[in-house]
């Protein structure tokens, strides 16, 4: 057998119910679906089976696209990319309605996701998104305002997605063992927003300069942020005494909405 590579984060999901729960997620057939890690296909035939219109596959490992080549020889309705799917345009794709599914890397899973918050068009070219994390990734984009697991990514992921859906998997279910349990997570994009962000990168530098310092009060990095903060924060109806983690998403939007209008 072909040897894994740990730096790839190559864990093979191997247990059939599993693949089956996954699938049960979305109505695939006669859909454009778009998986990232395919690895050697364990997820991509029963995908496939499902009478799907076209699957896109983007694998990093030279190795594997070619036995991904080589299984789906016969195949008319699919594409395989050789490429690394963090310098992937995702805006590159045409199609509308795709379904994207990745059993992602953990050390870059997080990045992953963003990427997919961060595509120019909105509403986007995907309908749903069913990614496989690290379990206490997973439960750090779920989390609750005022919890030890909220954070940066909390707050991201839900200002423009919707989490429909929510799963563990047992590490027992991958080849090779990985140390930790996974989750994973079904999310659908929101089409509208209360808050008008005109640049997601603006909270996402607004999130990176609250949470670098999670056990600090507020009031230093909404200096850092705002000229006359203390003005702004009676304005904005925040108090600077609490810590990052006390303020809501939506708090952190409004934050961002009125960054923008002021910088």
């Amino acid at each position: 057998m072909y040897k894994l590579k740990k730096s790839l984060g190559q864990n093979l999901l191997i247990d059939k119910n599993v693949i089956k729960k996954i699938l049960s997620a979305v109505n695939l057939e006669n859909q454009v679906v778009f998986e990232i890690g395919p690895g050697n296909g364990n997820l991509t035939l029963p995908i496939i089976e499902k009478k799907i219109k076209k699957i896109i596959l983007i694998e990093k490992d030279e190795k594997f696209c070619k036995i991904l080549k080589q299984k789906f020889l016969n195949y008319q309705n699919i594409e395989i990319y050789n490429q690394d799917i963090l310098k992937f345009n995702l805006d590159s794709i045409s199609s509308n309605n795709v379904i994207v599914f990745g059993n992602l890397p953990y050390n870059i899973s997080t990045q992953i996701l963003v990427n997919f918050l961060k595509v120019k068009k909105w509403p986007p070219f995907y309908k749903k998104v069913i990614f496989m994390f690290q379990k206490e990734v997973a439960d750090r984009i779920i989390a609750k305002c005022n919890t030890k697991a909220y954070g940066r990514i909390t707050v991201l992921a839900n200002f423009r997605f919707e989490i429909i859906k929510s799963f563990n998997v047992s590490k027992n279910c991958f080849f090779p063992k990985p140390s930790v349990d996974s989750k994973i997570l079904v999310f659908k994009p929101k089409n509208n927003s209360s808050y008008k962000i005109l640049n997601i990168k603006n909270l996402e530098k607004i999130t990176n300069i609250f949470f670098s310092n999670r056990r600090k009060m507020i009031n230093k990095p909404f200096s850092k942020i705002f000229r006359d903060h203390i003005t702004v924060a009676k304005k904005l109806k925040i108090d600077l005494s609490i810590r990052p983690s006390e303020l809501s998403c939506r708090d952190y939007y409004k934050l961002t909405e009125y960054y923008e209008k002021v910088v």
